[in-house]
């Protein structure tokens, strides 16, 4: 492996209910395998990073902070770069639309709503 996928299968960490269900499943007996079950036991297992949150908050407070510029900011990075992965060869991607085709459009949307709420608060300042 290289250090780059182990950079990105440690960021990924497992999901939040993941954990609840291997956690329900030990509860109830249902555990297979010897020895202590890593995703149950926080002597042999770090405890869950919500780093996502930390983000998704951080992203919150930017758009609430810069508004339309933000959004419109946001939204033409993530066209780019779904761009660029449709055209590498990506059609389905780990986003609730799935679609590549789906998400550009949903990107392309937010970017229009973006530069209008852009214009419309230019247009209160100038005019």
């Amino acid at each position: 492996m290289s250090s780059a996928s182990d950079a990105r299968r440690i960021a990924a960490g497992p999901l939040p209910s993941q954990l609840v269900r291997s956690r329900h499943a030990a509860r109830h007996g249902h555990v297979h395998g010897h020895g202590p079950d890593p995703a149950t036991d926080p002597q042999s297992a770090p405890p869950f990073d919500p780093l996502r949150l930390c983000i998704f908050a951080t992203v919150a407070l930017l758009g609430w902070i810069a508004g339309p510029v933000a959004l419109a900011v946001f939204a033409a990075i993530g066209f780019v770069g779904y761009w660029k992965a449709r055209r590498r060869g990506l059609t389905k991607s780990k986003c609730y639309l799935r679609d590549t085709r789906l998400v550009l459009a949903y990107l392309g949307i937010l970017l229009a709503a973006g530069m209008w709420g852009i214009y419309t608060v230019a247009a209160r300042w100038v005019g």
